[in-house]
């Protein structure tokens, strides 16, 4: 079963609120997140406002060119993955890499997961991000898998 919150946010300061929230949840056990939404629809911007929140002292920026940035200065390690360039090729070349961040104590964000070919792990956190039709934003949380279910509890209070 789907465990799900649903978040609209009108501002900036709204969407920092929530990622702070989330990195809240996420920052002892860390967890594995994927992104889904329209180019410019505030995926990097999440991951951006959490790794902040989370303590991370470099400039969080969109990895499109690179595949990956890691970031080492927070309490707990944020890497971030944008598989939209490996949209013609797939994810097979880097599906090991992910499995292998997906495990321990860390936090991981997947930006375009829809180009994955379902070779992302079981337990996650899935977060849509849609526009709203006055220029805000919806973010949608799943958990998808028990693992992750407190932190979608956790947003809801």
């Amino acid at each position: 079963m789907e465990n799900k919150f649903i978040q609209k946010c009108n501002t900036l300061e709204d969407t920092k609120k929530l990622a702070c929230k989330f990195a809240q949840l996420v920052k002892e056990s860390g967890c594995f997140v994927n992104l889904f939404g329209e180019i410019g629809a505030g995926k990097t911007a999440f991951v951006r406002l959490t790794a902040e929140a989370l303590g991370v002292k470099e400039k969080v920026t969109s990895p499109s060119f690179v595949i990956l940035n890691e970031y080492h200065s927070a309490s707990i390690p944020v890497y971030h993955f944008d598989l939209y360039r490996l949209e013609n090729v797939g994810i097979s070349t880097i599906a090991d890499e992910l499995r292998e961040y997906s495990e321990g104590k860390k936090i991981t964000f997947v930006e375009w997961a829809e180009f994955s070919q379902g070779e992302l792990p079981f337990e996650r956190i899935e977060i849509n991000v849609t526009y709203d039709d006055d220029d805000s934003r919806v973010y949608e949380f799943s958990s998808i898998g028990k693992k992750n279910n407190y932190v979608i509890e956790g947003l809801k209070k």
